[in-house]
């Protein structure tokens, strides 16, 4: 008995040791993270000068740093993927680069659009400048760009984005108060416009026939009846809409599943089979009374046409 209460003791001391020792370990892991972590704040790296010696890089993230000029990087001819985000960068003009394929200038002090024109590029982030206006984008040489970033800008405008093959465009937060320019995206697929300042929804054009997902949120769309002028996007299944004051009146959602009978989700929620069933109803109910009421305005305007017609109706001329 004594020596498998020994066993029992040494076993569970041994475990506490293994333990320990895990802690000690996971503990010292955390400490080298948290020193990586303030070196990496520590940067700043204002000259890069040295790099273009390197002229087979592909991959070159230099984020977190000063950086004011790019112009070095322009020897780097076998670039693919660039990463500066979080400089003091004025502009994202660069010399072109043929095989660069992702660019990301997030968070710098950028005022334009100016001076990108790298024929390979699919992937492209401006978010957190301080852009007024999209300018400079050639559709052809940026035939390839796919994914525009753009959220956190100072917008005003959503003209200059005529690129055939953009497919995800987002301009979230910016000063967004009506939409232009945007009939000839024909394979756009996704459009985010969050928390701009949008009353209507008047700038949607059948020719953009692949928009699925379109985020609305945060604007101040009043008047659920704005929601007919997407009828025009063929493909459009997805709609958020949170947030701004048509979202709070009554039977919302039903609402909005009348207006557009091809939606599948709002906010991002599936609608039921009750729900469509509900909004079916409502909109055969609506349409019968369009029709009675067009037939009684028909029947008045029948009616009108017959007095005019009745000789009968016409005053009496006095025989003198």
């Amino acid at each position: 008995m004594r020596s498998l209460k020994m066993i029992m003791i040494l076993k569970k001391r041994k475990k506490t040791l293994k333990i320990k020792r895990k802690r000690k370990r996971e503990g010292k892991m955390r400490r080298r993270l948290g020193r990586r972590k303030k070196k990496r704040r520590k940067r700043e790296l204002t000259d890069i000068t040295l790099i273009q010696n390197f002229i087979h890089l592909r991959y070159v993230d230099l984020s977190d740093n000063l950086i004011r000029d790019l112009s070095p990087l322009s020897s780097l001819n076998h670039l693919l993927w660039l990463k500066v985000d979080n400089n003091k960068l004025t502009s994202a003009g660069m010399d072109e680069l043929l095989y660069l394929q992702s660019a990301s200038f997030a968070n710098n002090q950028i005022k334009d659009t100016n001076g990108i024109n790298h024929p390979r590029l699919a992937s492209l982030n401006l978010k957190g400048n301080e852009i007024e206006k999209v300018t400079g984008l050639d559709p052809e040489i940026l035939s390839n760009l796919h994914t525009l970033e753009l959220r956190g800008n100072n917008l005003k405008s959503t003209t200059g984005f005529d690129l055939p093959k953009l497919k995800n465009l987002y301009l979230a937060q910016n000063s967004l108060t009506y939409l232009e320019g945007l009939t000839e995206l024909g394979q756009l697929t996704t459009l985010h416009l969050r928390d701009n300042q949008l009353e209507t929804l008047d700038g949607f054009s059948e020719d953009m026939k692949s928009l699925q997902y379109l985020n609305l949120r945060g604007n101040a769309i009043s008047q659920i009846q704005e929601l007919t002028k997407l009828l025009v996007l063929p493909m459009l299944r997805a709609l958020v809409l949170l947030d701004n004051p048509c979202s709070e009146e009554g039977d919302y959602r039903i609402e909005v599943l009348v207006q557009l009978p091809r939606l599948e989700r709002l906010d991002k929620d599936f609608f039921e089979e009750d729900e469509r069933a509900e909004a079916e109803d409502i909109r055969q109910r609506r349409k019968e009374e369009e029709l009675e009421l067009e037939r009684e305005r028909e029947q008045e305007k029948e009616q009108e046409d017959q007095e005019l017609e009745d000789p009968s109706a016409e005053e009496e001329i006095p025989v003198e």
